[in-house]
């Protein structure tokens, strides 16, 4: 059975439940549009850091935090565009502001459309009109982000669209990695780095942006908590960033279209054609081994 229910808490929450597969997520649209937590067979799946949630002028650090229109950060946070020079902080305003909710439904599957408008606060750091929506769609043990953004301006749009997924785990040393990539970035060192399917978790923190992308499939096991996670992305994303930090219980598996800095380097940065839109989807499958 599926279905769909609020509850007013400091913030409104929505519950999409698939009470046959036991699985259920929670998504919180005036907290930057973000599902906070993923629940399995009773088993929670996000990190989730509930002080900072609860603090409106914080970050969120856990849950599905939606990355736009950068990912990572920029030069001194700003870019320039006609010969003027904007702001953006880190991963952009999406994860910040508050969403709407479009649409929902139980036809097939649990599904909730939140969506962002441009207004007043994003054109003062980026000035373009745009409607972008998330539908979360919950089915079985698969959770599906359906991505869809449309550029309302009369000029091309360039922009970067990711997410920050974060993953619970008691045990870093239990993780197994199968990443579709041969080499990272090391943001730290700044230096590319061979990889063959292990990160040096007695590191303080790892932060690597995994390209280019051999494959649209990325699998995670925690064989502490006996579950196997699989990613599955469709194009343009083109890269894949781990992050984690030491004595924290998270690890972040990112997809994102571009690298950081893209708006200014261009490398792999979407150009969106005046009143045309773009779409693909995001996709995590959870399984017990």
């Amino acid at each position: 059975m599926l279905t769909i229910t609020q509850e007013q808490r400091q913030y409104l929450t929505y519950m999409l439940t698939d009470t046959d597969a036991d699985t259920q997520i929670e998504v919180v649209p005036e907290r930057g549009g973000i599902v906070t937590h993923w629940r399995f067979q009773g088993q929670e799946l996000f990190y989730l850091d509930a002080e900072r949630f609860l603090h409106p002028d914080l970050t969120v650090r856990g849950g599905i935090p939606i990355l736009f229109p950068i990912c990572g950060n920029l030069p001194d946070n700003q870019y320039t565009h006609a010969g003027q020079t904007f702001e953006l902080k880190q991963h952009g305003f999406g994860r910040n502001l508050p969403w709407q909710v479009l649409d929902q439904s139980t036809d097939g599957g649990a599904r909730l459309a939140v969506q962002l408008k441009s207004n007043e606060e994003t054109l003062a750091s980026y000035p373009f009109a745009f409607e972008l929506t998330y539908t979360y769609e919950l089915i079985g043990n698969r959770l599906i982000l359906h991505f869809q953004v449309v550029n309302l301006s009369e000029e091309v749009m360039p922009f970067v669209s990711g997410i920050h997924p974060y993953f619970s785990v008691k045990d870093k040393s239990q993780l197994q990695f199968q990443l579709p990539a041969a080499q990272y970035w090391d943001h730290q060192s700044q230096e590319t780095v061979s990889f063959a399917g292990e990160f040096d978790l007695t590191r303080e923190e790892i932060d690597v942006a995994l390209k280019p992308l051999t494959d649209q499939v990325a699998v995670v096991t925690d064989t502490g908590a006996g579950t196997r996670l699989t990613l599955r992305y469709q194009d343009p994303v083109s890269t894949l960033v781990f992050w984690t930090v030491k004595g924290k219980d998270f690890y972040c598996l990112e997809p994102w279209t571009a690298p950081r800095q893209a708006l200014v380097t261009g490398d792999h940065l979407l150009q969106l054609q005046p009143q045309q839109s773009l779409a693909y989807d995001v996709s995590f499958e959870i399984a017990r081994i």
